[in-house]
Parts: structure tokens; C-alpha cells; sequence
């Protein structure tokens, strides 16, 4: 398998789970404090090396475009007065990332959007990282998984134990060996109840894939929700060849929901530079 340099960023769903607020600000620019989930997932991926960042996203995302275009005169206005802003935009900008922006014309799944990067991938093996998805950690989650790429030379995606009231929300994979933190994937089941789920191993949204996903994600039929499902996918090519798992270091907080991204506002919070101490003396002063 080649080197890992494109990255997919499938931003297009609607965050209907957020409505009204989603309604006219897509999901992915919900600040935590106050840098866009967007952001992290970009800034996760640079870091990691990648050269060019594929966003798949839709006609009412154009606000995800703009954020990051640093020829604009407000970009260039703001790089002046602002040295927080110029701080954190440096950490892409200075790396020379390629930024590509496709778009998925209708919600048909995760899948689906990613198959509208086709002619950027081509035949070269990818990443994917779902913004909705924030890991906090010492080493990048992705970075992390491309090391266990480079071992075992196979398809890797990240996982994590969730409870089992949980297991319904998540694909759940079965296994058939365990090293370390490595799993040998037999199969994997989108959203199982949780009588039939093999584990509560579940698949969280990082993957590095290769190119042969594609062609699972042309044959398979339509899942759950009546939707190309990336997880559908990886089961097929299973057939073909081994996917591994991998428990990454890390603390994942799902900003898909609402709790989850209460809870990573608070944890971000609680650790910024400028604001940490005043922040823990509001929250002791009034006993949360």
C-alpha cells in the first residue's frame, strides 16, 4: 500500500440533531470555545502529514469554504489584529495543504459522499476523519492509526468499549484475534440491537482505507436508514482483504449530540490557556 497523503472530510450531513441553530450555521463551525469542530478535524489531519484535504460537503456549506480562504480581505484584516487567530490558521496554512471541496448533491450516507472524492482518490489509499467526532490525545488519533497501517500494511479503523445501552448507535464489530490495542475484524454490524451485537467494540470516525473500498461502496445496496453505509462497505471488502481495528489513546467526545458537545465545551474550557482559571472559579463559585 502507498503513502498516505489525501484525507476525506465528509461534512455534508444536515445536523438535524441540532436544530434550529443548524438550520442556517452548518454543525461542523459550532465553536468549541472557540474554534470550530472543522477546525480540529483539519488541524488534526495536518499535523498528521497529510498534503491534500478533500471536504465533501453540500450547497448550504459555504461558510466552511470561506473559513478557511486566507486571500480574503477580512481573513487578511483579522491576521493583522488578531494574534490568537494568526496562531491558530498558521498551524495549517504554513504546511502548504491542498484543500479540494466536492459535493454531495443528496443525504444518501456517509458512503455515498465519500464515493464523490473518487476522481481525487483515484487508486491511492485514504484517510477519513469525522469532525463530529473530537479526540483528544497526546498523539493524533489518525497519526496513531498510521502506524498501525504502516505494521500491518491493511485498512485500519479506530474503535472504543461503549456501553451496552449504547451499542444500537454505533457500528459494532466481531473479531477473531487481539494484540494489544489491534483487533482482527470478522464482520461488522451497523446499529445492532443488542441481542444480536457480537461486542461492544464500536466504530468511531477515523479510518484509513484502501482504494478497493470503492468498489464495495458501488455494489453494496442501500443500509440502514436507506443509506450507503461506509460500514457496509468495509464488511464486504472484508472478503477481500483483512481491516483491523484499532483502541486508540485518547478521549473522544460526540459532538454529533448535544451532550457530547456540552461536554467538550466544558472539558476545552476547563483546559484553555486564557480562560481555565477563571472558568474553574465560575464553576466552584457556583457548585457544578
Amino acid at each position: 500500500m502507498k503513502n498516505l497523503k489525501k484525507i476525506i472530510l465528509p461534512v455534508a450531513g444536515l445536523g438535524t440533531r441540532f436544530l434550529p441553530a443548524s438550520k442556517s450555521v452548518p454543525k461542523e463551525m459550532f465553536p468549541i470555545v472557540d474554534k470550530p469542530l472543522i477546525h480540529f478535524a483539519v488541524e488534526e489531519a495536518v499535523l498528521s502529514g497529510f498534503k491534500e484535504i478533500i471536504f465533501v460537503i453540500n450547497n448550504f456549506k459555504q461558510s466552511i469554504i470561506d473559513y478557511f480562504d486566507t486571500s480574503s480581505n477580512s481573513s487578511k484584516e483579522l491576521l493583522k489584529k488578531n494574534k490568537s487567530y494568526i496562531k491558530h490558521i498558521n498551524k495549517i496554512a504554513k504546511k502548504n495543504v491542498k484543500f479540494h471541496f466536492v459535493y454531495q448533491k443528496r443525504p444518501k450516507g456517509v458512503g455515498h459522499a465519500i464515493l464523490q472524492a473518487e476522481n481525487i482518490i483515484k487508486k491511492e489509499p485514504f484517510a477519513v476523519i469525522f469532525p463530529d467526532d473530537l479526540i483528544k490525545s497526546k498523539s493524533p488519533c489518525i497519526l496513531q492509526m498510521m502506524k498501525m497501517y504502516r505494521k500491518y500494511k491493511s485498512s485500519i479503523i479506530a474503535v472504543e468499549e461503549v456501553s451496552k445501552k449504547d451499542v444500537s448507535s454505533y457500528g459494532i464489530i466481531d473479531y477473531s484475534k487481539k494484540i494489544n490495542s489491534i483487533y482482527k475484524i470478522k464482520s461488522i454490524d451497523e446499529k445492532p440491537s443488542l441481542k444480536y451485537a457480537k461486542s461492544n467494540l464500536a466504530v468511531v470516525g477515523r479510518f484509513i482505507l484502501s482504494p478497493s473500498i470503492l468498489l464495495h461502496l458501488k455494489k453494496i445496496k442501500p443500509g440502514y436508514g436507506n443509506e450507503i453505509q461506509l460500514t457496509d462497505a468495509i464488511d464486504s471488502l472484508l472478503i477481500d482483504e483483512d481491516v483491523f481495528a484499532y483502541d486508540f489513546n485518547g478521549e473522544r467526545f460526540d459532538c454529533g449530540s448535544k451532550m457530547g458537545f456540552l461536554k467538550a465545551t466544558i472539558d476545552f474550557a476547563k483546559n484553555h490557556s486564557q480562560l481555565k482559571k477563571e472558568f474553574l472559579n465560575y464553576m466552584r463559585t457556583n457548585k457544578f
